[in-house]
């Protein structure tokens, strides 16, 4: 089972120990890609302050977020499973997990990142702030620059098995599965069940719990159909839609009714 999740736009500040090793990190075919984009975000934030900001999309009380950009080569790195923060992250609660939880965390789960691509939550990377939605002056849209890397490693990655979608459209774009790839594939929306909208507090915090519940009872479904049963088993309304061509992923509505 590969599990594919959004970053966290809060992140928890950089670690004092070691920096930043690229040739270190998981999915090496990535490599390029990521010392392209680190280059030229680093110079980005190391030059005019305000336009970094507005390239960005940071706000006036994010500037510090600019500085921070500018030190990523030397500054400290720490575990990504401990970087992002937020809603699904702390609703996951990785640090709290068992140990045989917590291997499974280490080979199922896969962040994407404006930044990195992709990262696993045990490799060591510094704090940072570049969304997937940025357009930098010299590589252009990063969803777009992302794209032809991630086709070529991904599939590999994504192994026989289920490959559960949890990611938000923007980091969607980066890598869409195909194929026989796509048909073991299941996207996840999280709905409140009487008006059958997504909240999007809601939406984070429940996909956070799902990760959880599936690393905690050790699971790992071969296919959608079977994470279906699953999820029910573990407490959770699902409905589900099976694609109507071959090829393509499946759709899964986990319906709530507290939101909190």
């Amino acid at each position: 089972m590969l599990v594919l999740l959004p970053p966290s736009e809060g992140k928890a500040s950089s670690g004092r120990g070691a920096p930043l090793k690229l040739e270190s990190l998981s999915l090496p075919g990535l490599t390029d890609a990521r010392e392209a984009v680190l280059t030229e975000l680093v110079e980005l934030c190391s030059g005019d302050e305000d336009k970094a900001r507005e390239v960005l999309g940071l706000s006036e009380g994010l500037r510090g977020e600019v500085a921070k950009n500018a030190e990523l080569w030397t500054a400290g790195a720490r575990p990504a499973g401990e970087v992002y923060t937020g809603v699904l992250y702390d609703a996951l609660d990785l640090a709290s997990l068992d140990a045989a939880a917590k291997k499974r965390a280490a080979r199922s789960l896969l962040v994407f990142s404006g930044l990195w691509g992709a990262v696993r939550v045990t490799d060591r990377i510094p704090s940072y702030r570049c969304s997937m939605g940025v357009k930098l002056p010299g590589l252009g849209a990063l969803g777009a620059h992302w794209r032809t890397p991630m086709a070529s490693v991904l599939p590999e990655a994504a192994g026989a098995g289920l490959v559960l979608d949890l990611r938000s459209s923007a980091y969607a774009a980066a890598w869409k599965p195909k194929g026989e790839v796509a048909a073991r594939t299941a996207t996840v929306r999280v709905l409140h069940a009487p008006t059958r909208k997504v909240v999007s507090h809601f939406n984070k915090a429940t996909k956070g719990r799902i990760v959880r519940s599936l690393l905690t009872a050790g699971v790992a479904p071969q296919g959608p159909a079977e994470l279906v049963e699953v999820l029910r088993e573990l407490g959770y309304v699902v409905e589900a839609e099976a694609p109507a061509k071959a090829g393509k992923a499946w759709s899964l509505d986990v319906l709530v009714t507290e939101i909190h």
